[in-house]
């Protein structure tokens, strides 16, 4: 599987496009169980399938996943939008899936369908370990502007809140 080439983004970081055969697309009820396994594989206390479900029906979040042939579903995102902010409340990728620029698209159609929505200002946490989540975040311009003590569970530990403005 080959990887698009790098590119340059407006804020001069380095754009890792996902693989040519990736596709991003809107969670539906049938990726659930998948996208509820590989919750549980990213995070310590991860959200339930009736999570996921119920926001599939709700109107406002937005849930999508990227997906490879044969591979099904290999990673997602959670984004809310309100008014003019919006937070990432989740993204994972599946861990054999990792460092091939699969989080680096789905970050990319975060960002797309942020400012669709009219976000001025995008929000998200991460632990305060997780360098490598931090640094592609930082990438594309998001950054520091609080730390949550013992924000975290299992292990207890600090978070992150990092900010990007859109426009």
């Amino acid at each position: 599987m080959s990887l698009r080439d790098v590119r340059e983004n407006r804020e001069g970081a380095g754009v890792h496009r996902g693989p040519e055969d990736l596709r991003i697309r809107p969670m539906e009820h049938g990726d659930v169980a998948r996208v509820a396994e590989l919750e549980s594989e990213a995070f310590t206390n991860p959200w339930k399938p009736r999570t996921f479900r119920r926001l599939l029906e709700r109107p406002g979040p937005e849930l999508w996943v990227a997906e490879l042939p044969g591979a099904g579903v290999v990673g997602y995102f959670v984004l809310w939008v309100a008014h003019e902010e919006g937070e990432l409340a989740n993204l994972a990728v599946a861990p054999e899936h990792r460092r091939r620029g699969i989080g680096s698209a789905l970050l990319d159609r975060v960002l797309e369908r942020a400012r669709d929505g009219g976000v001025r200002s995008l929000f998200l946490e991460v632990r305060v370990s997780n360098d490598e989540a931090v640094r592609l975040y930082e990438g594309r311009g998001f950054e520091v502007i609080a730390e949550r003590e013992a924000y975290y569970d299992r292990p207890k530990e600090d978070a992150l809140v990092m900010m990007k403005n859109l426009w």
